[in-house]
This record gives C-alpha cells, sequence and structure tokens, in this order.
C-alpha cells in the first residue's frame, strides 16, 4: 500500500482501491495451472450492484471495471494506483450498458444510456456519475479505460448506429453480427477501440479462423451468457493454446501475442475493447486452423 494510501487511512478518509494484474509472457505461459490461467488473465467479480469496480492491467496501462448504479449515484473515483488527481486526467474511458436505462452524467452535460449503447468519455473529464433510470432494472455498465495523449469530445453512439456487420456462417456455427461503437470510423479516440459481437441462435464460436495482433492488446468482456451456459475462451501462442471457461459478465485480456477465440455452450454477447499501437480494426495476423495445437 502506497504511503499516501496509508495517511488517508490514518485520517479516517475512504480511500478506494483497485486490484493489480500482471501479465505472464510467452515463455511461462505454457507451464500455467488452470488457475494460475485464471489468476493472471481472468478478471471477474466485478459485478456488484450498487458499487464500482475496477482493475489494473499493466499491459497497456488498461482498466477494466463495472458499475452497477442502484438506489443513488454512482461517482467515478480516482484510485491511489493513478496517482491523478480525477480519473480522466490522462486517460479515456468506454462505457457499455449492458442492464437497464441510465443517465450518464459527464460535467453539467447527461446523457441517456439504453441498453447496448456506449459512451465514449475523453481525458479532462472532472465529473462523471452513473445513475440509474429505475432501480429495479438497474443499468449494468461496463468500463475500459486506457491512457490518452489527446482530447476527444464525449460521443455518445446508440446501438442502432453502431454499423452493424454481418459475418460467418450456420455451416461453421459462427454466424454473428459485429457492432462497432468507437473506432477510426465512429467516436474518436485516441487508442481505445470498443465493439460488441452478437452470436445468432444456433452459433457458438466467435472468432475462428483465429489472429494475433502485436500493434494491440485485447480484452473480452462476455455477457448475456446464461447460467447454465459457458464460454471456453482460447489463447496461447497459435501452437501453444490454453483455455480458459468463463461466465456470464467476465473478462479475459489477451495480449499481443495470444490468440483470442472462444465458443459457448450457447449463443452469448461479447464486448471487444483494444489499446496499443494502432486503431485498424482489420490489423490481424491470421493464423490457419491446421496450424494450431
Amino acid at each position: 500500500m502506497a504511503a499516501a494510501t496509508v495517511k488517508d487511512l490514518a485520517r479516517g478518509l475512504k480511500v478506494v482501491m483497485m486490484k493489480t494484474i500482471l501479465m505472464a509472457d510467452p515463455v511461462h505461459f505454457p507451464r500455467m495451472t488452470s488457475m494460475e490461467l485464471r489468476d493472471t488473465f481472468l478478471v471477474d467479480g466485478l459485478y456488484h450492484p450498487g458499487t464500482i469496480q475496477m482493475a489494473y492491467v499493466d499491459l497497456d496501462r488498461a482498466i477494466i471495471g463495472m458499475a452497477v448504479p442502484t438506489d443513488a449515484p454512482i461517482a467515478l473515483p480516482t484510485y491511489p494506483e493513478l496517482r491523478a488527481t480525477f480519473f480522466t486526467e490522462r486517460r479515456e474511458l468506454g462505457v457499455l450498458n449492458v442492464g437497464g436505462p441510465c443517465i450518464v452524467h459527464v460535467g453539467i452535460s447527461s446523457y441517456q444510456l439504453d441498453n447496448l449503447d456506449v459512451i465514449y468519455v475523453g481525458r479532462g473529464n472532472t465529473d462523471i456519475r452513473f445513475e440509474s433510470i429505475a432501480k429495479e432494472s438497474p443499468a449494468i455498465l461496463y468500463l475500459l479505460s486506457y491512457p490518452a495523449h489527446g482530447t476527444y469530445p464525449v460521443t455518445l453512439v446508440k446501438k442502432i448506429d453502431a454499423n452493424p456487420t454481418e459475418l460467418g456462417d450456420s455451416q461453421r456455427c459462427n454466424r454473428r453480427t459485429i457492432y462497432k461503437y468507437i473506432y477510426s470510423g465512429g467516436a474518436k479516440s485516441c487508442q481505445l477501440v470498443m465493439g460488441v459481437t452478437h452470436l445468432h441462435e444456433g452459433s457458438a464460436w466467435n472468432t475462428m479462423p483465429a489472429h494475433t495482433h502485436m500493434r494491440r492488446s485485447e480484452v473480452y468482456f462476455y455477457f448475456d451468457v446464461a447460467n447454465a451456459a459457458r464460454v471456453f475462451h482460447l489463447m496461447g501462442p497459435a501452437d501453444e493454446t490454453r483455455h480458459i471457461v468463463i461466465g456470464n459478465r467476465e473478462c479475459v485480456v489477451s495480449p499481443g501475442w495470444s490468440i483470442h477465440a472462444g465458443v459457448g455452450t450457447q449463443a452469448y454477447k461479447f464486448c471487444w475493447g483494444m489499446g496499443g499501437e494502432n486503431q485498424d480494426y482489420a490489423d490481424m495476423d491470421m493464423v490457419s486452423i491446421e496450424s494450431m495445437r
């Protein structure tokens, strides 16, 4: 615990901490147990109604979180780990709503997010608050943040405007619709790229053939996964793959050297978010199925 945090606790002030996650490298990866893989790459336990939960990942300095406002609005705090006076002092933020309608307050402006809407909040916004419209149907807000080298305006992107693209087919069990929200052709950002993929009924694979991209790390947030269903997320070098079993509202972090693909026991949705060298969605190093091990 940092010295400043100890002083704050001594004064009786409430200090909000967040979990820090350190990535493994591809050399150690093959020797990791299932639990070690989960401890390193899985981000779970973020869903807690009435609170905001965050995890700091050393990979590209990503922050992954979830806010679930119920009876009262929740203000986005800063954290001792950031050494910042407010959360977006040096950061940008993407917010996806996978629950009931809510209001996102940014300074003196307010924006309504319905289910599957996204808002981009740029660097320099000191006051960010989340408020559910009805506590009986609270918002469930997935948060993804990366450092920002410039400032772009707050932008609300409704699902209907998120550039849907149909991919795959039922023969390969990967028929899906991709919605792009924060990317070079949509809401402008420094490095954050964010979208959602919907698997069609009867389809299970979200990405196959798989790919890597050393220019960007990626985070998958799986949601609308049925209680009795699971997603088997594949990761690792193409010739040394492993899997992590994922439940509803859980995230997995994918380094640039790792493939990222998954297959579910039934249809589901997931948010893909990236940060790093570029924002070119099509920048992928494809991996043939025949070469995978």
